[in-house]
């Protein structure tokens, strides 16, 4: 029994291809000018002209690091902890600055002038390397570990801005907008309409932001704020390397332990939050 032939009228016309200039929206052509850039950027860039077995010369320097000094084990351990204390100390503060900030830099918060206002200034902290701003921070506090407090706490604030303010953007203003409706001040609405939505993100961003900020802690010591840099600059002034990969060491274990926890955290954020727009709905 042969198929029933399908009528003229119902078939389906083949879809027509669009030209190629039609295809560049914003996504592909952010995504050929990345790859333009990385081309062009591969042709400029130059290595050293020298014949060098670039492979032995690092397999040499490695061999130095092992195996690690864990004399300095006692002396690493205190450094350590004044690098965790400037880590909390500057999330701490920057959490607290940037919630601030983020308010005015959120589109759907703040008035034009003021969201142009916070975010330029957001832009300003962010162009200045952490190191940078720890050079500062000694030179106006002198060379302890408050000036790595003052020094993370700054530039941590310039991300923890931008984070924010995007998770703030991110939330469907509809809830907020009706409690202001009905008489809810700017404050409850804000409380009830935007920040149960934006917390598991805000949460997210401050732990990633701690996680980051005690690796960063180990470096501006370098330049005199505290911390284990302090250590990391004499070793490597003297090439006691295998002192130095002691160091490495347990930034490593701290590090490792920090994002266990934090990953057990967001899970536990996650699911608290789907238990309550379950029971919501």
């Amino acid at each position: 029994m042969s198929p029933t032939p399908t009528p003229e009228h119902e078939k389906v016309p083949p879809l027509a291809e669009l030209p190629w200039y039609r295809r560049l929206n914003l996504l592909n052509t952010t995504l050929l000018i990345f790859v333009l850039a990385v081309i062009f950027s591969g042709s400029q860039i130059e290595g050293n002209e020298r014949d060098l077995d670039i492979l032995k010369n690092l397999g040499r320097f490695l061999s130095d690091f092992f195996p690690p000094d864990l004399s300095v084990l006692k002396s690493t351990g205190s450094a350590l902890i004044e690098t965790v204390e400037i880590a909390i100390l500057a999330t701490f503060f920057a959490i607290i600055i940037s919630l601030i900030i983020a308010l005015g830099a959120a589109q759907t918060i703040g008035p034009t002038w003021l969201v142009f206002s916070m975010r330029m200034l957001l832009n300003i902290i962010r162009t200045i390397p952490s190191l940078i701003w720890a050079v500062i921070a000694v030179a106006a506090m002198g060379a302890n570990a408050m000036a790595g407090v003052a020094a993370l706490t700054l530039y941590s604030t310039g991300y923890l801005g931008k984070f924010f303010s995007e998770a703030f953007e991110s939330v469907d203003m509809k809830v907020a907008r009706s409690l202001r409706g009905i008489g809810a001040d700017p404050l409850q609405s804000f409380q009830y309409g935007i920040w149960p939505h934006a917390k598991p993100l805000i949460w997210s961003h401050c732990i990633w932001m701690l996680e980051y900020n005690i690796r960063s802690a180990s470096i501006i010591g370098y330049v005199g704020a505290g911390g284990l840099g302090l250590q990391l600059h004499a070793y490597q002034e003297f090439h006691q390397w295998d002192r130095f990969a002691t160091v490495l060491c347990c930034i490593l274990i701290v590090v490792t332990v920090l994002d266990f926890l934090s990953e057990r955290i967001r899970r536990r954020i996650a699911r608290r939050d789907g238990s309550n727009d379950a029971l919501s709905d």
